[in-house]
């Protein structure tokens, strides 16, 4: 009957699509969580003023020649009123040959008590790729006039 063999042709286009479907958004999934994630530590986490705290960023995860990792500058954001920030000089990105940079580390001084929150961001240009945040306790007395 040819309504019949319509029907079926119709369904299995239909499944056909749908199995694509899940296929392709299986695929944009593995893609989407292949994105280098980024970790800030702080060592230590607590301590009396003044104090000189080691802060730790680290790319976990992901091709090492990720493209929209590679070659970013780092900006530290001290939660005191400063800032710092790296830049990098980097060769023309080569799929298969550049590596991103997956450490990033600093030290800074603080002179005053209280809780900071330091902020490292990953940027090309102006653009922000990943940023990441930790929190530090520093003892002692606040700043003058406090």
């Amino acid at each position: 009957m040819p309504g019949r063999d319509t029907a079926r042709t119709t369904r299995a286009l239909l499944i056909g699509a749908i199995v694509l479907t899940v296929m392709w958004l299986s695929v944009g999934t593995v893609a989407q969580d292949d994105r280098p994630e980024l970790t800030l530590r702080a060592r230590p986490r607590v301590a009396f003023a003044p104090a000189e705290i080691s802060f730790t960023g680290v790319l976990r995860g992901g091709a090492d020649d990720y493209e929209e990792f590679y070659c970013l500058s780092a900006e530290w954001d001290w939660d005191d009123g400063t800032r710092s920030e790296s830049i990098f000089d980097c060769e023309p990105y080569e799929p298969g040959v550049s590596e991103i940079r997956r450490r990033f580390s600093r030290r800074h001084s603080y002179d005053y008590g209280g809780r900071y929150e330091v902020r490292l961001t990953l940027k090309r240009r102006d653009d922000v790729i990943e940023l990441v945040r930790t929190s530090i306790v520093i003892q002692g007395t606040g700043l003058p006039g406090e």
